[in-house]
């Protein structure tokens, strides 16, 4: 029986969690080649194909997500036991999507570290839901829809995901308050939702249009504060931004919201003091839009 290195598994799991092999790399902090090269390898190891590759990342074959499914619930048992035994003991596992991490959170982590002096926290930062249940003092934070069954053990809604258009307050615009038709006429910033797009089909609108196009709204919301054009993300990514006059709202959409973003945790792995604070003060962090808790299910969508 063929041997298979653990650490390679790791790798694989890193690559089918980003669906790219560059960010699969650089969360390891290794070269994209090392990454391919120990990917391959496995695959040579199993004899099975893994991953197909693309000019724009990788998707996982079936016997990719069987082997996804297997490595992520032997990492989960892994975990859980790591914690059981208190090697881990003062350890949160904060899962969450890019934007929400460097828009949302990182504002925070002052409040964060005085709050929590004793908690280290690792952020692992997704493009798309996590395909396991959460195990022992890990929390996950994602949009989801609230008609579905909820994914998770415990879920708990945080606010409702509205959109809004911004710009730099420095950013040419015609004067007055902007309709949408208006709007679609000025330099748009995209992210991979594809939001300007739905919008432009949408309504019909036949001008040409100029998109920039981004893979996260972090960036497409960085080039709207550099003067680039005009952004359009949920209103929870830009509140900071806004207060703090990066951004300046030019349109809101009157389409009420389809999703929330949610907290997620496990119950199943006896008491976690800190998650349950944890959990408490992230809520907190959006007290103001907050809705009651709904029963909750994935989003077609990625994490922002």
């Amino acid at each position: 029986m063929t041997r298979i290195n653990l650490n390679a598994l790791h790798i694989f799991a890193a690559v089918a969690r980003h669906g790219n092999l560059q960010r699969a790399a650089e969360e390891l902090n290794l070269t994209r080649g090392a990454v391919s090269q120990r990917l391959k390898q496995l695959e040579l190891d199993l004899g099975v194909v893994l991953v197909e590759r693309h000019a724009r990342g990788v998707t996982l074959t079936s016997a990719g997500e069987r082997c996804r499914t297997a490595v992520d619930a032997a990492m989960t048992t892994l975990d859980a036991m790591v914690q059981d035994l208190g090697a881990g003991a003062g350890q949160v596992t904060l899962h969450l999507g890019s934007s929400t991490a460097a828009k949302w959170l990182m504002p925070r982590m002052a409040d964060f570290a005085a709050r929590f002096p004793r908690v280290s926290l690792t952020t692992e930062v997704h493009t798309r839901l996590l395909s396991r249940d959460l195990a022992r003092n890990e929390i996950a934070i994602w949009p989801g829809r609230s008609t579905d069954p909820t994914p998770f053990r415990t879920a708990r809604a945080l606010t409702p995901i509205r959109l809004v258009a911004v710009a730099s307050p420095r950013f040419p615009r015609p004067a007055g308050p902007l309709d949408l038709e208006t709007l679609l006429t000025l330099p748009l910033l995209q992210d991979a939702h594809r939001r300007w797009e739905r919008l432009i089909a949408a309504t019909g609108h036949r001008t040409r249009h100029r998109i920039l196009n981004f893979d996260r709204s972090a960036l497409a919301l960085d080039a709207a504060i550099g003067g680039h054009g005009v952004a359009i993300a949920p209103s929870y990514l830009v509140a900071h931004d806004l207060q703090a006059q990066r951004l300046a709202p030019l349109w809101r959409s009157p389409d009420p919201p389809e999703e929330h973003l949610f907290v997620s945790w496990s119950d199943v792995h006896g008491a976690q003091p800190e998650v349950r604070r944890i959990v408490d003060w992230i809520a907190a962090g959006f007290a103001p839009d907050r809705p009651p808790d709904p029963q909750a299910a994935p989003s077609a969508d990625p994490p922002d």
